[in-house]
């Protein structure tokens, strides 16, 4: 059994950072119910880097594992009633819609603390429930843009680089994952549930903490510098760097033990928490002139001998074929019923006595519905006729 088993979740988002945020307390055992329009989804009828699956698409089903679907609509009345007879049963209410959009469908908090007042109720979105912003669609590379972060690395004049993955959405997800940990946590000192509010904005903000306190404590401004420095904040040298035969990164080394290794005189007798600051684009360039003398794997051998912070920069076919990925059973394997084996990332953090587990893969649209209707008392001749009007949808993988 999980940690979180006997919970159940209601994930009635959309997109990324809330299936995902969902994903990852279904890991840990809880029943997660997605409920989805009777076509599923809108992650389900997009692809992601042109990857398309058999029935699910690879993005889905990254994100949707360890749930059942229950697909109705709830734009019908008789599909409100079997959301809300389902939210009666549930621990926590989860949802990303627009701002005003679930008091339209009559799923509000305050509505559904009427039915369930130990419900926790999780309410996502891009910047907040009100503000001048609260109309503004959450976008990840637009948040990116807009938490500053984008120019804390990369040279000066050059267009801002993002992020290589969707850093936005995985905070939040994660953010609302904590959030609902919390808020469950104190139902069971106190028996009372809770609203948990989680945007977008405040979660790519608080996770530079650091850099954000560096500016506005410590007065320093932002200044990105001719060279490709990595992060504004921390001094030379510092980033990626060619070699012979590919790239490693390097942090921070004793430029005094730099200089022995790589050949460089200049770096002797230069003083780290001065020259590494003032003279950071010579330190980098005459970095980068001699990195290029000998391989990666031959520089890595001297700065790991050395104590020197450094490593190599891995695509993700090195990335999964990694000795420490595979001893930390990084990546977990399972077999789904319409697209055969998969392999992907698992949950990362490790329970001696309730680890986390693939119970089942991303499900179809619709694929439980029949089996949650029958959870809550509907009998097969009603649900036979829910079907047939359009209200819900069922689909099996067989």
């Amino acid at each position: 059994m999980g940690i979180l088993s006997g919970i159940r979740v209601l994930d009635c988002s959309i997109a990324m950072a809330g299936p995902f945020a969902a994903q990852r307390l279904g890991d840990l055992g809880a029943d997660v119910i997605k409920v989805e329009p009777v076509k599923g989804e809108w992650q389900r009828h997009v692809s992601a880097g042109g990857a398309k699956g058999n029935r699910v698409n690879v993005s889905f089903l990254s994100l949707n594992r360890n749930k059942r679907s229950l697909a109705i609509d709830l734009k019908s009345e008789e599909g409100r009633k079997i959301l809300l007879d389902l939210v009666k049963t549930a621990d926590v209410f989860l949802q990303n819609y627009r701002p005003g959009v679930a008091k339209r469908l009559g799923v509000d908090y305050e509505t559904l603390l009427k039915l369930n007042p130990r419900l926790v109720y999780v309410s996502m979105s891009g910047y907040g429930e009100s503000g001048p912003y609260v109309d503004r669609p959450g976008q990840d590379l637009v948040l990116q843009a807009m938490s500053g972060a984008m120019l804390s690395a990369g040279r000066k004049g050059e267009a801002p680089t993002p992020a290589g993955q969707y850093l936005v959405d995985a905070v939040t997800a994660y953010t609302a994952f904590e959030g609902a940990l919390a808020a469950l946590f104190h139902r069971e000192r106190t028996g009372e549930g809770q609203r948990v509010d989680v945007n977008m904005l405040d979660a790519i903000t608080t996770i530079q903490m650091q850099e954000l306190s560096v500016f506005t404590v410590g007065g320093k401004k932002q200044e990105r510098s001719a060279e490709p420095h990595a992060h504004v904040y921390i001094r030379a040298p510092y980033g990626t760097f060619a070699t012979k035969d590919g790239y490693i990164v390097i942090a921070f080394p004793p430029l005094k033990t730099l200089g022995e290794i790589i050949g460089e005189e200049s770096f002797l007798t230069m003083d780290d928490e001065v020259d590494s600051w003032s003279r950071r684009d010579e330190i980098f360039a005459k970095t980068r002139e001699k990195l290029t003398g000998k391989t990666s794997a031959g520089w890595l051998a001297l700065f790991a001998e050395a104590d020197i912070w450094a490593g190599p920069v891995y695509g993700y076919e090195d990335l999964v074929n990694d000795p420490q990925i595979s001893h930390n059973r990084t990546f977990v394997e399972y077999e789904h019923p319409t697209e055969g084996r998969v392999k992907t990332p698992g949950f990362a953090i490790k329970f001696s006595k309730t680890p986390s587990r693939v119970e089942r893969g991303a499900p179809l649209a619709g694929e439980h519905t029949r089996e949650v209707l029958k959870d809550l008392g509907y009998p097969d001749e009603e649900i036979d006729r829910l079907e047939s009007e359009g209200i819900v949808a069922t689909e099996r993988a067989d």
